[in-house]
């Protein structure tokens, strides 16, 4: 499901307070010593490699939490591709909070940009294809709406922000139901009025049957090489929608997304996407 692109406010100040309150301790203790007395500053935060920006409202909320008198300016949109050199944001203030702000707003810079410069891989990668890349639960605790904020900043689709957001039957559901049968018509029948689609995971074409045949509404193929995820297409029809997941890298996605299927999840997103190198430069007193 995609939501609106955008960040709560409330939601970045709990995290940058937290965040902040796990950086600086009980004070910048180098800071407190090199500088008694306020120091103007001004800086710039640089790209140093090609990229998509995503996080500029968190590390902007950082500084603003640190101290409401700097000036953080932007020079480029969220979900902009950078080439290294590029200054992303320039700021001026307090040198002391400057520095108090520098790693966490950083870390979000950085972390953020990541997801959405691989997000913006994939999603090149499956180009003049009818696939869409999906973003997964497997996120880091409590960031969980920044990076699929990211995902979304990179051209990709939010999957299930949070367990309430769709019903999918995965192996330990269909374990504790019994059989796969069981378990989507036990969703179906108790699901009342208000009827949601549901999503079946599938290891194997005798699965796919069977979850064809329960009447499932989007089937998922879980781990399946290239050869079976055309198999299952070609039973499956226009009978269901259908997913790909596990296994799935920047070197054979275009492959998985030729076989038609409608949406490839990659949790890889946001559990691995490498931090962009991102910096933040202040300059000299004088210069």
């Amino acid at each position: 499901m995609t939501r609106p692109l955008r960040l709560s406010p409330s939601t970045l100040r709990t995290l940058v307070r937290l965040a902040l309150a796990e950086d600086l301790g009980a004070g910048d203790v180098t800071t407190q010593r090199l500088f008694p007395r306020a120091v103007k500053a001004e800086g710039a935060i640089i790209a140093k490699q090609t990229a998509i920006i995503a996080g500029l409202p968190a590390a902007r909320a950082v500084f603003r939490a640190v101290d409401k008198a700097v000036r953080f300016r932007t020079r480029v949109r969220e979900g902009d591709r950078v080439e290294p050199g590029t200054v992303i944001a320039a700021l001026s203030g307090d040198g002391r909070s400057l520095l108090a702000g520098e790693r966490v707003a950083l870390n979000f810079l950085q972390h953020l940009s990541g997801i959405a410069t691989l997000t913006g891989r994939f999603v090149e990668a499956v180009q003049g294809t009818r696939a869409v890349i999906l973003d997964t639960r497997k996120t880091i605790p409590g960031l969980r709406t920044l990076e699929k904020y990211a995902v979304r900043l990179g051209g990709g689709r939010n999957h299930r922000m949070s367990l309430s957001d769709g019903i999918l039957i995965k192996d330990n559901h269909i374990a504790l139901t019994g059989d796969l049968r069981t378990a989507v018509r036990a969703a179906q029948r108790r699901a009342g009025r208000a009827r949601r689609p549901v999503e079946v995971e599938t290891t194997s074409l005798d699965e796919v049957r069977e979850a064809l045949e329960a009447g499932a509404d989007m089937i998922l193929l879980d781990n399946m090489p290239v050869a079976r995820i055309k198999e299952a297409l070609l039973l499956i029809g226009t009978s269901a929608k259908t997913e790909a997941s596990g296994g799935v890298h920047l070197h054979n996605v275009r492959e998985i997304a030729a076989t038609g299927v409608d949406a490839i999840s990659i949790g890889a997103l946001t559990h691995s996407a490498p931090a962009v190198d991102i910096s933040l430069e202040l300059i000299p007193p004088g210069s």
